[in-house]
């Protein structure tokens, strides 16, 4: 019923702030078209460590950055001019195409005074067809998208079509994810009609065929099969998955189906040819300064 587990791995960001580092993983690059996940908090901190968290602009090529939130929040500026504040329940859509640079600053007065930040960070590949497409930014509020209930189960579908449900977030290829929180003893499957699907746990525990899972932990699905879980507590679940794209190469923040796309990604960072957000531009990252092949190593920038 399960192909794979994966367990978190931790990556740090720096004074004290870790994140749980999820796809990529060794044994499985890709789910579906995701290609990148992290989750990061619950956490808090002050304002004297607020810039120093702070996400500097870098860029992105060959994928969608996705973010969305459970706590706090994330100001959002890029190439595009873009300014966004990103608050919990939004799809936060960025889709890089053939370049763009964009910066994540904790700007959020109830966060730098002690509240809380927790953030789900995922990047979708694109299909080889939309690798150069222009760059886009979209934000969708809470009330577009689709809510189901039912008895101990409440879900909300982020992007994709799923359970009968479907929402105006723009896609590049067939997938589905969702933000599902189940109570005590509720039952609930996987979408059907998608070749990759898992479950990453974000909190509590559930149970599949008699084991338990924590938080944590991506569960990773065979194919053909329709598993039911069952939550052991209240628990969060990031359902996500969809049609597999194919190889593709990640180095840094870069992504393509092509090696030396990422090499071309490389010097024009360098050489300034992906431009800075305008209305953040004073500071950026600048490129790891490694003789790596493009394949996974150095890892991404985490919540990038």
């Amino acid at each position: 019923m399960l192909d794979l587990i994966i367990d978190a791995r931790p990556a740090s960001l720096g004074n004290g702030f870790t994140v749980k580092r999820i796809l990529p993983y060794r044994l499985r690059r890709m789910l579906g078209p995701f290609i990148f996940m992290d989750h990061g908090g619950p956490v808090s901190f002050s304002p004297e460590q607020a810039p120093s968290m702070d996400v500097l602009p870098h860029p992105h090529i060959g994928l969608s950055t996705v973010s969305y939130l459970f706590d706090g929040q994330v100001t959002h500026r890029d190439s595009l001019g873009v300014q966004q504040i990103i608050r919990p329940g939004e799809v936060n859509w960025m889709t890089a195409g053939r370049g763009i640079a964009h910066s994540e600053r904790f700007e959020d007065p109830a966060t730098l005074a002690g509240g809380s930040l927790e953030m789900i960070q995922t990047w979708v590949a694109l299909p080889e067809a939309d690798e150069e497409s222009a760059p886009t930014f979209e934000n969708y509020q809470p009330e577009q998208l689709p809510i189901f209930t039912d008895t101990g189960v409440w879900l909300r579908l982020i992007a994709g079509d799923a359970f009968g449900l479907k929402n105006g977030v723009k896609t590049h290829s067939p997938l589905f994810y969702a933000h599902v929180v189940l109570q005590p003893g509720a039952r609930f499957g996987l979408p059907v009609g998608f070749p990759e699907r898992g479950a990453y746990v974000a909190k509590g525990s559930v149970e599949v065929n008699g084991h338990t899972y924590s938080a944590g932990q991506l569960l990773v699905f065979t194919r053909g099969i329709d598993p039911i879980l069952v939550a052991k507590e209240t628990c969060t679940l990031m359902l996500l998955g969809g049609e597999p794209l194919g190889e593709r190469y990640i180095w840094w923040n870069f992504v393509s189906s092509r090696l030396d796309r990422i090499e071309q990604a490389k010097a024009d960072w360098q050489a300034g040819r992906i431009a800075l957000p305008p209305n953040d531009n004073a500071e950026f990252v600048p490129l790891p300064q490694d003789k790596s092949r493009p394949a996974g190593t150095p890892p991404p920038q985490p919540l990038s």
